[in-house]
């Protein structure tokens, strides 16, 4: 076991949605959202503007105590695509983008939209309204990947939904 026991975090600010939980959970990303930096942060925006996109990192601080610790799980968001709960593989959390994790972070590809001072309007966020933000990160071309791999399980599935 790691000698590091506990990593302290504090949020740098809060997700504001006017969706509700359901509707993000079943438009995920479709919505606007403003990223509301707290006060004391505020100056770590500087020269932000410019950047078309920004990585949120999250708290996903709404998770059932079920969902803290499993590490095999099936990929629910394939139902939205009409597959069946037993048509799903049951693979392992680090194989999936599902809240279900041992530490409930999350990780967001946003749209920059605009900027009110300590406000980032976004697109392409999937987090709950009050959603604790721990970090924000500035997109730029060499995180491009232009040739990536998925595996078989993944691409038979989508292939199968048609999607790919």
């Amino acid at each position: 076991m790691d000698p590091i026991a506990e990593i302290p975090m504090r949020p740098v600010g809060v997700i504001r949605s006017s969706a509700s939980d359901d509707e993000i959970r079943d438009r995920s990303g479709e919505f606007e959202s403003i990223v509301e930096i707290y006060r004391e942060y505020e100056e770590a925006l500087d020269s932000v503007d410019g950047y078309s996109h920004v990585y949120i990192l999250s708290y996903f601080h709404k998770l059932r105590e079920e969902q803290l610790g499993p590490l095999k799980i099936k990929p629910r968001r394939l139902l939205r695509r009409g597959f069946k709960l037993e048509d799903l593989p049951t693979v392992g959390i680090f194989a999936l983008d599902s809240p279900t994790r041992p530490n409930p972070i999350g990780l967001n590809l946003v749209r920059i939209l605009s900027r009110d001072g300590r406000r980032i309007v976004v697109s392409g966020l999937d987090c709950f309204d009050g959603t604790p933000v721990l970090d924000i990160k500035p997109y730029n071309g060499e995180y491009k990947v232009d040739q990536y791999s998925l595996p078989s399980w993944y691409s038979n599935l989508i292939q199968r939904a048609g999607h790919i």
